[in-house]
């Protein structure tokens, strides 16, 4: 796969930007942008040149998700070429920078770390680091996606999997009706994508993530093409050790619950990361938190005053994190 490294010194991991182009039909797509900051542009470009092509060639862009390190350069390209920015239509008015829809952002963010009992100096910290970083980029004029949707772009068709819990609209896109796919954040090789504080909109968020990841187990792709780093070989196996590392999780929680007593997002998260700085001063209680609620409405803890409590009785934990074994063998979810 023609991809383009790019740099990523705000978030782990350099991202993908990748390259579809038919020549006999002239068009150019790309497969997310990477951040608005000028070494990302430089290599975009660059990367872009040592092909023979410039940012006006580009035709389409097919965003994986709203976050800035995927689509955060779309807006200027598209100023540029006059390119179609599709994306799904839960992260369309994200991307447009919509007021209403990034002002909800910004409420439930402000809500989310009360909730979870983040310190006032940590908050500080988190919005200090949000604005310094400057890297949404320009608005987009976005044409909205929805599962099931197949885009022809540079000559290939992408199916549109919606596979929410990373974000709300995270999209993977099956390549030519065949055996690979982008995936986005959805599954990435190195480290497991955050849920719970990666984007603050989505409702049970464990839920919707481990099922998006059992939908693409299903699916048994050969090679799987991540926003990050290199591609995987064996997606599957990855995609059940992501939901095997969650069961796990799960298992720390209610092993800390049951040896301390009640305890907030906050305190949960510190036991599971320690101590946390930048973007992941949401992003570790958002992953606790994404535990917790699930457990919660999995009736497994009572819920107050902000704290979370193990509830009476047995847990049946292959009810509420299925195993691996459970997804062995599964059937062609296509």
């Amino acid at each position: 796969m023609d991809r383009i490294s790019l740099g990523n010194e705000e978030f782990e991991g350099r991202n993908n930007a990748y390259v579809l182009a038919d020549d006999d039909a002239d068009t150019l797509a790309l497969v997310d942008t990477g951040l608005a900051t000028d070494p990302v542009r430089r290599d975009l470009r660059n990367g872009l040149a040592e092909r023979g092509y410039d940012i006006a060639d580009v035709d389409d862009i097919v965003l994986t998700h709203f976050h800035a390190d995927h689509a955060g350069l779309a807006g200027e390209i598209q100023a540029e070429s006059d390119a179609t920015v599709y994306v799904h239509e839960a992260d369309a008015p994200l991307v447009a920078q919509q007021p209403a829809a990034v002002a909800a952002v910004e409420d439930r963010r402000r809500d989310r770390l009360e909730e979870w009992g983040v310190p006032e100096d940590a908050r500080a910290e988190l919005l200090a680091f949000l604005e310094a970083a400057e890297i949404e980029g320009r608005p987009v004029d976005p044409t909205p996606i929805a599962d099931g949707d197949v885009l022809t772009v540079g000559g290939r068709t992408l199916e549109t999997i919606h596979t929410p819990g990373h974000a709300a609209g995270l999209c993977c896109f099956e390549l030519d009706g065949g055996d690979e796919a982008f995936v986005g954040d959805a599954v990435l090789p190195v480290y497991t994508p955050n849920v719970g504080g990666a984007d603050l909109r989505v409702d049970h968020p464990l839920e919707k993530y481990t099922a998006a990841l059992t939908r693409l187990a299903d699916r048994d792709y050969e090679r799987i093409w991540p926003g990050h780093r290199d591609s995987i070989s064996e997606p599957t196996d990855r995609a059940l050790a992501i939901l095997e590392h969650h069961r796990e999780r799960t298992e720390t929680i209610l092993e800390f619950l049951s040896a301390n007593g009640p305890a907030d997002a906050w305190t949960v998260s510190a036991h599971l990361f320690g101590d946390l700085e930048g973007i992941h001063i949401v992003h570790g209680p958002g992953e606790a938190f994404a535990h917790l609620d699930h457990l919660r409405h999995e009736g497994c803890l009572a819920y107050e005053n902000g704290d979370y409590r193990l509830r009476d009785g047995a847990i049946d934990l292959e009810a509420v994190v299925p195993s691996v074994r459970t997804h062995r063998g599964g059937s062609d979810g296509r």
